[in-house]
């Protein structure tokens, strides 16, 4: 089964989210699953049951409103995301089993890197040493998902400060330039590619144009 990668570069979240739901809605039984790479300007992005009161202090960052679940979580430069545009239905995967494929895929990339992360039971994501360094949130649509996951990588943190990160007071948030990792983003994401195509099962991965996003 292959899986067509796309590297979107630097681009705006809204834009980005309606081609997502767009794509979602375009696709038929026979469209290759995709991997959308990316990196955002700083937005804070609010989940379909996300509360305000977890927006703690008041800054210029702009919220969105999205349709995935979860809380509220930040996204902005010298942060991974990879949006995993799957058909579950076509790979016979429940939505649980999906998202624990895709935390193993962080989780084995970071073992690659000689960093050992792991779960907390009911928090969606990836840890180390109980601080967050990967978060997800999906939407799955008529079987098919879309959003995904983003990895901190060499950010400023002081957002998460002013939100309880995925609705957690008090949650610290990690990244792999404190966790003494010095690789840019170009050298992590084809790592996390290829892990996502391991447990996913994927045995082809097609590269084409990156997506036109002006």
């Amino acid at each position: 089964m292959s899986v067509v990668i796309r590297t979107m570069g630097f681009c705006d979240y809204a834009i980005t989210l309606q081609a997502m739901q767009d794509f979602t809605l375009q696709r038929n039984e026979s469209t290759e699953d995709e991997i959308w790479i990316v990196e955002h300007p700083a937005v804070y992005t609010l989940g379909l049951n996300g509360k305000r009161k977890h927006l703690t202090e008041k800054n210029n960052i702009p919220v969105i409103a999205v349709d995935r679940g979860g809380q509220v979580t930040y996204h902005g430069p010298g942060q991974l995301v990879a949006y995993v545009l799957c058909d579950l239905e076509r790979k016979k995967l429940g939505v649980q089993e999906f998202v624990h494929k895709l935390e193993q895929s962080v989780i084995d990339l970071l073992h690659t890197l000689s960093i050992n992360a792991g779960r907390i039971d009911k928090a969606p994501g990836v840890y180390v040493d109980g601080e967050k360094i990967a978060a997800l949130g999906l939407r799955i649509k008529h079987g098919r998902s879309y959003h995904g996951l983003s990895l901190n990588i060499d950010m400023n943190l002081q957002p998460f400060n002013d939100i309880n990160p995925c609705g957690y007071p008090d949650l610290k948030v990690t990244q792999l330039k404190n966790l003494g990792v010095t690789r840019d983003m170009d050298s992590i994401y084809p790592l996390l590619i290829k892990h996502l195509a391991h447990n996913l099962g994927y045995n082809d991965i097609l590269l084409p144009e990156p997506i036109n996003q002006t």
